[in-house]
């Protein structure tokens, strides 16, 4: 009865006040009529909030998410199953799920009644045009008497993840040097190799030929251990994303950054779907990333990235440099000063194909002007040590500059190295 009487909804307490105040008046005045009608208003929230405090109704849910990873900017549609799991029907119910700010309004739907054992299945969309990950839930219900005077609020402990990455963008087949083709196809394989020549068992991988399990390792360890007899070689890149927080310009989802985003969220996608196995570098350091379902991780990963306060390359390249064995570096850069491009022009050695997709942040600001001096210089400097410069000013797509990758030092200076 307690809790009853803390949940009266505003008219319920305007009843209760009014009813007060008639008995108040009726003893004073000496009017048994308005006596009457005092009891009667002051009785309605009362035995409202008697009757919902005893209710005891149980209520299952559910939440579907389809799809539970989407690109930005597009929609995923959230199913919400509630069952009443008693054997009495429930009475007014309203439903409000919790959903972040980006990804639109709350939610509210309302049931009226739901039968014994009966099940109510509810869907809406949401939409967001920032890249994360957003929590959906838990789901709150409200119950009601019919005259809207006692409103009890009940949570359930549940909720889902909705994970929004960047727009992937189909690049076209572009052949890179520092390839291996077999068979006649132009399929991308970075020439790195991984690991030695062993001769000790190692733990089975999902892909290992069954032939090759070592059957008394396998007894000796408790689980599945291979052959290593031979030298294997592993098809290996690396993905550098400019993430410095002063290199880019813009806000929001049409700032630099997320175009530099989606363009390594793009090219990331590409060469995992070519066969290529890739550690994604920030400025920050290496960002980790499991072995299996590479594009999806990669996706998850640069979801949540956001921008950071250094202003040197110097922990990125460093993580590319202890990664090693790297036959394909890919950086996606935003404004690189002189010093930044001799270390990166500094990065490539050997037969290492090196591709800079350079955004023209300039563009950003001014969409009139871009492509400064100190830009133009970068791009020589870069091009000078063998790095392929794919060139991507504001409003252009990545897909229409992606082919400049197959070109070596397009953009060098006179005198520069091509």
């Amino acid at each position: 009865m307690t809790s009853g009487l803390k949940a009266l909804t505003a008219r319920g307490r305007s009843f209760l006040a009014s009813g007060v105040a008639a008995l108040l008046c009726a003893f004073l005045l000496g009017e048994h009529d308005l006596l009457r009608i005092g009891v009667l208003i002051i009785s309605l929230p009362l035995l409202a909030a008697m009757v919902v405090s005893r209710t005891r109704y149980r209520l299952s849910c559910a939440r579907r998410l389809d799809p539970p990873r989407v690109q930005a900017g597009s929609e995923a549609t959230v199913t919400l199953r509630l069952e009443n799991v008693t054997r009495l029907p429930t009475g007014l119910l309203m439903i409000e799920d919790t959903v972040p700010y980006a990804l639109g309004a709350r939610p509210r739907f309302v049931l009226d009644r739901v039968e014994a054992h009966g099940v109510r299945e509810i869907d809406y969309r949401v939409r967001s045009d920032l890249r994360g990950r957003f929590a959906i839930g838990p789901l709150t219900v409200r119950i009601s008497d019919p005259f809207g005077l006692v409103e009890l609020t009940r949570s359930f402990t549940i909720s889902d993840t909705l994970v929004v990455t960047p727009q992937v963008t189909p690049l076209p087949r572009v052949r890179l040097s520092g390839e291996l083709a077999g068979g006649g196809e132009s399929r991308t394989r970075s020439v790195a190799a991984a690991g030695d020549d062993d001769v000790a068992p190692r733990e089975y991988r999902q892909g290992d030929d069954l032939r090759r399990v070592h059957w008394r390792s396998t007894a000796r360890y408790g689980e599945l251990m291979v052959r290593r007899e031979e030298q294997q070689w592993q098809s290996r890149g690396a993905l550098l994303l400019d993430t410095r927080r002063y290199a880019h310009r813009g806000e929001g989802p049409r700032s630099s950054f997320e175009v530099a985003v989606s363009a390594a969220a793009s090219i990331g996608v590409h060469l995992a779907h070519e066969g290529l196995g890739l550690r994604l570098v920030t400025d920050q350091g290496a960002e980790r990333l499991p072995e299996t379902g590479l594009s999806l991780s990669l996706l998850d990963a640069l979801a949540v990235v956001r921008t950071g306060a250094t202003r040197s390359l110097e922990y990125g390249l460093a993580a590319l440099r202890q990664g090693g064995g790297d036959g394909l570096v890919v950086a996606v850069l935003g404004e690189v000063d002189l010093e930044q491009a001799r270390a990166l022009a500094r990065l490539r050695h050997g037969n290492m194909t090196a591709v800079a997709v350079m955004l023209d942040v300039a563009g950003w600001e001014q969409p009139d002007l871009g492509g400064g001096e100190d830009y133009q210089t970068a791009q020589g400097v870069l091009a000078g040590a063998g790095w392929r410069i794919v060139r991507l000013p504001a409003g252009a797509s990545i897909a229409s500059v992606w082919p400049d990758a197959a070109q070596r030092g397009r953009f060098a200076l006179s005198g520069g190295g091509s």
